[in-house]
């Protein structure tokens, strides 16, 4: 036999879409020739194969070797072919029937010694070939209990080449996914820790309550930063699907912990100001990786010192918070991930941060206006809650009786308030207010009446907020409601939106 066919996936963005690798060995001078638009590392792949066939005790063929990834339009990126490239060598040469195998997803990237090593973004091209229909995977030993997590599939795993020949010739076993129970996620920090600050804890309660953008504005000290890093402790656990959208995009960045689990707890990410473009949106030589917003999907992207991140590492970031998904073009191929994310801002209010505030601040008015100027109108424009934060008393910080609400206690209104959300809006397939679309709330029967929205409608006409502005306020109030366990906002429910979202009065 000088043909064989071997079932593999490969990724393009988050999506998995399944790959057929053929080889047809023919007589005339001893070659390799891959064809079906691989990358650099897929070329690379002939010389790793070939030692890793000869030191697992196999014969290389001499022969004209011709590789073919199916679909040859789909360009294929990564080392994952490996395993299955060999494989079907060793079937078209005749050393290995390949019955074993039909209708089995093939996994893994070789060592030249033979050994089977971890993959990036095994769980989606395992979550891929279930929708294809094959419920058969062999995945390394390294990404077995990441594939197990995909219902329905029956999960096997190598650790060498030669566990797979032995298995296909032989019928020996091969290794079964680890079954060690997960260990429980550690506890995070709790907003009892947070002294003061009432009107921020409010402003938090509200973001994670509608999954608003929030900005936080106030000196150093003041717990900007303690206030975001704890907004992921007061949010809801991922559902099944979420788990697995956050999961995949970790998976395909190499960032999933140890053990292989779906990851329950929204994500939080804090790169820092010196992040680059790349970095945030994502990017990468071939195919562009995820960045930081779609690292952050589900979860909350934090920018701490905004002002001091690059003008188009900010501006970068304006398309993905009004779409939730960002879209990414190469010279190698365009991709998409998802970028539903809360973005949480902190800024000081000038460059010298005095601790002290404006009594002893160094700064003129100009150069306030421009620290601050920084973060672009546009930006800001599409941050729901913008409050500023005052400096912290000494009696709200020594006064331990005074201690504030837990995040165990802010979370239980968080989620009866996001349940109310969801059953209210499914009937549009939406699940919290800030994904609802302004002229959906400016319709009846959710159109607020005159009398409620008097204040709002003024601000409108005399230019003061813009028509994003006035929807954001809209939605901010339907969360405000929740929270506070009515139907529908009214009159002071939108006075508060608005307070939240100009920082008046803060």
């Amino acid at each position: 036999m000088s043909y064989a066919k071997v079932l593999c996936v490969g990724l393009v963005g988050v999506t998995g879409h399944l790959v057929e690798v053929e080889a047809d060995l023919a007589p005339g001078l001893p070659a390799v020739v891959i064809s079906g638009l691989p990358d650099t590392a897929l070329h690379e792949s002939r010389d790793r194969v070939r030692a890793a066939i000869v030191n697992s005790g196999q014969r290389w063929p001499n022969r004209r070797i011709t590789l073919n990834l199916l679909p040859a339009t789909m360009p294929k990126y990564g080392s994952a072919f490996d395993l299955a490239i060999a494989t079907a060598v060793l079937g078209g040469s005749g050393e290995l029937p390949l019955a074993p195998l039909d209708g089995v997803v093939i996994l893994g990237e070789l060592g030249l010694d033979g050994a089977v090593r971890p993959v990036r973004g095994v769980l989606p091209m395992v979550a891929a070939a279930a929708r294809a229909g094959w419920d058969r995977v062999v995945v390394p030993v390294g990404n077995a209990a990441e594939a197990a997590v995909i219902p329905g599939i029956r999960v096997r795993a190598v650790d060498t080449l030669h566990r797979l020949v032995a298995y296909v010739r032989d019928g020996s076993p091969l290794l079964d996914p680890p079954v060690d129970l997960p260990e429980p996620d550690p506890d995070g920090p709790d907003l009892a820790d947070v002294a003061g600050q009432g009107l921020g804890r409010r402003a938090l309660e509200v973001a994670a309550a509608g999954g608003h953008h929030l900005a936080l504005l106030g000196p150093p000290g003041a717990g900007k930063t303690m206030l975001a890093e704890r907004l992921p402790s007061i949010l809801p656990e991922l559902d099944d699907d979420a788990a697995l959208e956050v999961t995949a995009l970790h998976s395909i960045a190499g960032l999933l912990p140890p053990g292989g689990r779906l990851l329950r707890r929204p994500p939080f990410q804090a790169p820092h100001h010196t992040a680059t473009v790349p970095s945030l949106v994502g990017g990468g030589s071939g195919l562009a990786r995820p960045g930081a917003v779609s690292l952050a999907h589900r979860g909350v992207l934090f920018l701490d010192e905004a002002p001091e991140f690059s003008k188009g590492a900010l501006e970068a970031l304006r398309q993905p918070l009004e779409h939730g998904r960002i879209q990414l073009a190469r010279s190698g191929g365009g991709t998409e991930y998802p970028a539903r994310t809360q973005l949480v801002l902190a800024a000081n209010p000038c460059p010298c941060a005095k601790p002290s505030g404006d009594a002893y601040c160094e700064c003129s008015p100009l150069a306030r206006r421009r620290y601050l100027g920084r973060l672009s109108g546009p930006l800001l424009d599409r941050i729901d809650v913008q409050v500023k934060l005052l400096p912290v008393r000494a009696a709200e910080l020594m006064e331990v009786a005074r201690a504030g609400e837990s995040s165990a206690g802010v979370a239980a209104r968080v989620a009866l308030a996001r349940r109310a959300a969801a059953a209210r809006w499914a009937p549009v397939g939406r699940k919290l207010n800030a994904e609802i679309p302004g002229p959906y709330l400016r319709r009846p029967p959710w159109r607020l009446p005159v009398r409620d929205t008097a204040e709002l409608r003024g601000r409108l006409d005399s230019g003061s907020i813009s028509a994003r502005g006035f929807d954001r306020i809209i939605r901010l109030a339907w969360t405000i409601a929740d929270l506070d366990g009515r139907d529908r906002p009214g009159r002071e429910d939108v006075l508060e939106a608005i307070q939240l979202r100009t920082g008046e009065g803060t």
